[in-house]
């Protein structure tokens, strides 16, 4: 473990351990993330899933940045990004259970809505994934991977954000051997999918938060993945 492994430890502790030993900055998250969703989401993505990445780049080149890396443009399209991802699980979220009860799944709904854990609320949280996974995620997936080879082009510099990204010739140079073969087919069935089924079974007020963290995973993924080229 280098010094920088201790200081990006430090940051992650310094993140999370005030929720809880705060109950009241607890309660203010709660309301605040009731009140305002698509800025809390915007921060969450912004803060957690760049850590990801650094940390994904720890993994494949050693250090936690590299010229190109772009921290702060990062951020920025992560926190938008954070904000698609929040619209898209309110929308899949509400769409496919009404779905499943127009096919004659009220009951299995029911339980969804419901405390505790039930079949019923793995089934239809199972589904909401699969079907946000499976039409949402490649195309969020490939505009990440055109986003991350902009800013890299542009030095890393906040100058990426006003710069018009040349969308032809980067979704060109993408390697679809991993891209597909392995982000799209092997992590959204193997990983993707039973982890928003576990997303989409907690309370409401938690599920971007933990869809948050899981961009840490992410940063990993990508790591592994840069690896296999």
């Amino acid at each position: 473990m280098k010094r920088q492994d201790l200081y990006f430890a430090l940051v992650m502790l310094a993140i999370f351990l005030p929720f809880f030993l705060s109950p009241e900055l607890y309660a203010w998250y709660k309301t605040f993330n009731a009140e305002h969703a698509m800025i809390m989401a915007f921060l969450k993505f912004a803060i957690l899933s760049t850590l990801g990445e650094m940390l994904g780049c720890r993994i494949s080149t050693g250090n936690y940045t590299h010229p190109t890396f772009g921290a702060m443009p990062r951020m920025v399209v992560w926190g938008l990004l954070g904000m698609a991802i929040s619209m898209a699980m309110t929308v899949f979220s509400a769409g496919i259970p009404a779905f499943i009860t127009s096919m004659g799944g009220a009951s299995l709904v029911a339980e969804f809505y419901a405390e505790g854990i039930t079949w019923g609320k793995f089934v239809v949280a199972l589904s909401i994934s699969v079907m946000m996974n499976t039409f949402f995620a490649p195309v969020f997936m490939t505009f990440h991977k055109i986003t991350d080879a902009h800013i890299a082009e542009c030095g890393g510099s906040l100058r990426a954000l006003i710069t018009p990204i040349p969308m032809q010739r980067l979704i060109k140079s993408i390697n679809w051997d991993v891209q597909w073969g392995f982000i799209f087919k092997k992590t959204i069935p193997l990983f993707w999918y039973p982890a928003h089924t576990i997303t989409f079974m907690l309370p409401g007020e938690l599920r971007v938060l933990f869809a948050a963290l899981l961009g840490v995973a992410l940063g990993v993924i990508l790591a592994i993945g840069l690896k296999k080229k």
